[in-house]
């Protein structure tokens, strides 16, 4: 994944007009020690005098399991490593050391040291474990242990990390044997003991509790203040010591004030135990403590803005399985002063964690540039598509109204289907098609969303199927097969038969994009994150997924395996299940079948299929061309110079610092969004809630909620999370310029509420004008709340998907274009990509898995810089500010002086383009001004440099054959200046081509 790390000063960067002489916010502090040599963390000790052996007893109470197992580090005050050193009696609670103190002064004793090991990104990081260094001679004196008291002894001073944010706070601070027993001789009878604890204070130690905490004892109130109209965040800790406690729930009542003042209830929530889900549904989660667990219940009060001033008090009751309830006190003190935004302008608050059960822009409008979807009859109308129904609920009929160029629309419609889609039943008896009396009835959602529901049969089995459409031309259909008695069956198969010229390519199921295969068979396998395909030509296609009601989006982007996809039960069948897709006489034919199987009585399958209809949209070169984008932070005046007019913020940049986690400079931000506003420039960053940055203040909570957020794993990874998280983690990008590590998100969560929620308050309060997505883990319906909370602030936003090629064992052989299908609406621009192959590939595949034209996207090269002779044939160039060698200035030069954003785009895939060449493999996309000129773009497949002439039809060009000249201008690290004649052959270099003006 491509990632920024330029660190400079604002100032020098906004150029003379912007924000003088600012400079950003200290990203990173400063490392008070080699921290990759010695660790994170240290104790000082002071020793009086020089000692052949002095002893210390460290009270360090460390939250990792074992540091028995783990090395220590003594260095003198000239920062000398000592070797003479003996270890006593190690344990969590302390550590016994003897050294060799051959000077006065302070010493420290660093005692987690760790070894890192792989990929920088991606580091393999273990702690160094116990050696013995010291001299022999010098250990034999020492003597029997139980004798070191009587050594000199050191003072301990204090505890000190590498950094502040590295260090262990009061939470991580663990407990006693000793107390814990005392603390448990208190509550002899208690199975669940709780701690209310201030947000101020994070749990985040979930095997053991913090010695605070068995040092105040069990219970207590939870006392906090408040602003009115702030969302106050706090805690209860919930401990099982003995057994484990099941099912833990929780009540609130009222918060009354002296005066009768009452902050319902209702204004409570807790947030492990209920919630909106990503999908805009409430849940309810079960709770339950393994013995010996510390639990974290997160709550959260919503005082309104009208609330009188003073103390309110309440309680929360906590209940379980067997366990009796008991009550917590609160008492909140509401002050005089008025939160602005709840308080969410600053994230330490932890007021944002009411962002998780956001419903923001969860609704069914439209958004540009699709319109409501009209209902006539059973045929349903939305862009540049039709579908009509079948009376089973399935499309009879499926029409484009693209055409080619996939500028416009054409004047006559374009049939995908040779007959209508069918789900058969097939048993002794013969195939039985699901079937219905009468035609479906469509009821409207809002203007972009449609359902309609079918009771239907097909031979022994009833089928209830519940569809709908959205505006975009998503299709998903949940489709419950059941038998009212047992029965044998051959087979349960999916049909689509599709009009041969509709079907022209294909990619997923394992294949690449290219020629739809004229007979291919395809079975399921966990292995492989594949469950459809798309099958197409450019300006009609339809996209096709097989799931079950069990369905849970995989991970992506080197983290497949870890969750892959769930087999649903009735396609794949125990691995009876396939797709076969053949070119037959009267259509191309995709099935999907799940063999034969029998089922008992009562007994329901779900048969579920999302389908899309693509293009989504027409493309539109003018815009794509006028866009002109700068991939680095940067000075806005350079930046300006150059020609671009969007910049891309990645992170591990002094304004967007920290991954997925762009709130912490924000006045750097809105600075540097500012003053390329005042240049007419916009800025767009990089977020994508696909991995999260240890730094997020959220991050202990949404540990608590077990695995709703954070994906399960091993663990390991970056220092700080091993030293700071439970252990049940993926770690994923770790950026090592500012120790910025970061854990994988789950697919779907009600984190994607708060990203939401955050975008809108990134719009809103500094400006930002859209996204820049890198390998994205939501699925489309975040993706449509994106683009409304965008467009509700920002004129046009733009949003840009990048994605490395997913198409390798790692990602289980999924194709980038069709994993993201889903998003391809909503965003304006492609980039793919990383490990996408711009030479050794056709120009089928450039087509369908790299240019986004078929799906109504344009795009731009990534990979070594792209292929820019291939890449005019699509419209794309690199991106300016990467590297030395991506570089489209000189492009975007010929673009102006020609004006390509006037001109109409007529690619080679067009049946009747107006320039064409003699070879089928160097091909032609010409960039017409009719009756002015005409830029032809010439790229070569050829295996070596070859001579072609161009077949041009001068009428469509409106030029004169007579009278035309055509010259190459000349272009740095692109083409030499030249010219040709209209009949003369044109030399082209294997890989390359031309770029030649006719006028």
């Amino acid at each position: 994944m491509h990632r920024g790390r330029a660190w400079i000063m604002v100032g020098a960067l906004l150029g003379a007009a912007g924000v003088a002489h600012a400079q950003a916010p200290a990203t990173q502090q400063a490392l008070r020690w080699n921290a990759d040599a010695l660790g994170n963390h240290r104790y000082l000790v002071q020793v009086d005098a020089p000692a052949t052996a002095v002893h210390v007893v460290i009270s360090w109470r460390r939250r990792d399991a074992h540091p028995e197992n783990v090395a220590v580090i003594v260095t003198a005050p000239d920062g000398s490593i000592v070797t003479n050193v003996r270890r006593g009696a190690i344990d969590r609670a302390s550590g016994e050391l003897v050294f060799q103190a051959t000077q006065a002064g302070t010493y420290a004793i660093y005692y987690q040291p760790h070894v890192s090991k792989g990929r920088s990104n991606y580091p393999t990081v273990s702690y160094a474990t116990p050696s013995d260094t010291a001299d022999a001679a010098w250990s034999r004196k020492l003597g029997d242990a139980k004798h070191w008291s009587r050594l000199p002894q050191a003072t301990v001073l204090r505890y000190e990390a590498v950094d502040d944010f590295d260090a262990y706070t009061p939470m991580e601070r663990t407990a006693t044997a000793d107390e814990l027993q005392a603390l448990l001789a208190k509550h002899a009878s208690d199975a669940l003991l709780l701690f209310p604890e201030t947000r101020a204070y994070p749990i985040r130690m979930f095997d053991t509790l913090p010695g605070r905490w068995a040092q105040r004892g069990a219970g207590g109130t939870l006392s906090d203040t408040a602003q009115r109209g702030e969302y106050l965040s706090f805690q209860l800790g919930a401990w099982a010591p003995r057994a484990a406690v099941n099912d833990v729930r929780v009540a609130f009542s009222d918060l009354r004030a002296d005066d009768g003042s009452v902050i319902p209830a209702s204004a409570l929530t807790c947030f492990n135990l209920r919630g909106v889900g990503y999908d805009g549904k409430p849940f309810t989660a079960r709770v339950d403590v393994a013995q010996g667990r510390v639990q974290a219940l997160w709550m959260g009060l919503d005082i309104p803005a009208t609330a009188k001033p003073g103390v309110y008090r309440g309680a929360v009751t906590v209940s379980a399985d067997g366990v009796a309830a008991q009550s917590i006190p609160l008492a909140i003190t509401v002050g005089e002063g008025e939160a602005i935004a709840h308080g969410d302008d600053d994230p330490f608050k932890l007021t944002r964690l009411r962002w998780l059960n956001s419903a923001l822009a969860q609704d069914d409008t439209v958004v540009k540039p699709f319109v409501p979807i009209a209902v006539k009859g059973s045929t349903l109308g939305i862009l540049g598509r039709d579908i009509t129904l079948a009376a089973n609920g399935l499309p009879a009929q499926i029409t484009s109204r693209f055409d080619e160029r996939m500028t416009g629309f054409a004047k006559q419609p374009k049939a995908l289907l040779a007959a209508p889609i069918q789900l058969i039943v097939a048993d002794d008896a013969g195939d039985h098609v699901l079937a219905a009396a009468h035609s479906p009835q469509i009821q409207r959602d809002g203007p972009g969303k449609v359902h309609w529901q079918v009771n239907a049969n097909a031979g022994a089995l009833t089928g209830d199927v519940k569809a709908s459409l959205e505006a975009d031309g998503t299709l998903a259909y949940s489709i419950a097969l059941s038998a009212a008695k047992d029965v044998s069956l051959r087979d349960i198969r999916l049909s689509i038969p599709m009009q041969h010229d509709a079907a022209r390519y294909q990619l997923g199921l394992g294949r690449q994009g290219d020629a739809a295969p004229v007979d291919f068979s395809w079975t399921w396998h966990a292995k492989n994150n594949q469950d459809g395909a798309w099958i197409g030509s450019v300006n009609a296609g339809l996209e096709f997924h097989l799931r079950d009601e069990n369905y849970r989006r995989p991970l992506n982007t080197n983290f497949y395996q870890q969750q892959p996809l769930r087999m649903p039960t009735s396609w794949d069948n125990d691995g009876k299940g396939g797709i076969r897709l053949r070119a037959e006489d009267k259509d191309y034919l995709a099935e999907a079948y799940s063999g034969p199987r029998r089922m008992k009585a009562g007994e329901t399958l779900h048969y579920d299929i999302v389908m899309r209809v693509t293009p989504f949209k027409p493309i539109d070169p003018a815009r794509h061309f006028a866009e002109r984008y700068f991939h680095k932070y940067g000075d806005l005046d350079a930046i300006k110079a150059d020609g671009a007019n969007v910049v891309n913020i990645h992170h591990a940049t002094p304004i967007n610092p920290w991954i997925n986690y762009p709130f912490l400079e924000p006045a750097a931000m809105r600075a540097y969004v500012d003053a390329a506003h005042q240049r007419g420039m916009r800025v767009k960053i990089y977020d994508t809630v696909r991995e999260l940055s240890d730094r997020a203040p959220e991050l202990p909570m949404l540990e608590s909620l077990g695995h709703e957020v954070i994906s399960a794993g091993q663990g390991g990874g970056f220092s700080w999370l091993q030293e700071h998280l439970d252990g049940d983690y993926i770690a994923a990008w770790h950026v090592p310029e500012n120790r910025d590590a970061a854990v994988i998100n789950a697919g779907q969560s009600r984190w994607h509420n708060y990203y939401i929620e955050g975008l809108d308050w990134l719009a809103r309060n500094i400006g930002i004008d859209g996204l820049y997505l890198d390998d994205v883990a939501y699925d489309r319906t975040t993706m449509k709340r994106v683009r409304k909370v965008l467009q509700a602030h920002r004129p046009d936003p733009l949003i840009d998907l990048h994605s490395a090629s997913q198409y390798n064992p790692r990602d289980g052989y999924i194709n980038s274009a069709l994993l993201y299908m889903e998003l391809f609406p909503y965003i304006d621009r492609l980039w793919f990509g990383e490990e996408f192959d711009y030479e050794k590939t056709s120009p089928t595949y450039w087509l369908t898995e790299i240019s986004g034209i078929p799906y109504g996207l344009m795009g731009e090269m990534l990979q070594n810089d792209g292929n820019p002779w291939r890449g005019m044939l699509f419209g794309m160039t690199n991106r300016l500010g990467w590297s030395a060698g991506s570089d489209p200035r000189g492009l975007w030069k010929l673009w102006d002086a020609f004006g390509i954003e006037q001109a109409d785009m007529i690619g080679w895939w067009v049946h009747d383009a107006p320039v064409k060449t003699n070879r089928d493999d160097v091909l032609a996309t010409s960039y017409v001004r009719k009756g002015n000129k005409t830029l032809i773009a010439i790229a070569s497949w050829a295996p070596q440099k070859v001579d072609v002439k161009l077949l041009v039809d001068w009428k469509a060009l409106g030029l004169s054959p007579r009278r035309v000249t055509l010259s190459a201008p000349s272009v740095a690290g692109f083409q030499p200046q030249a010219t040709f004649k209209v009949d003369e052959a044109i030399p082209v270099e294997p890989g390359k081509g031309w770029l030649i003006v006719a006028e």
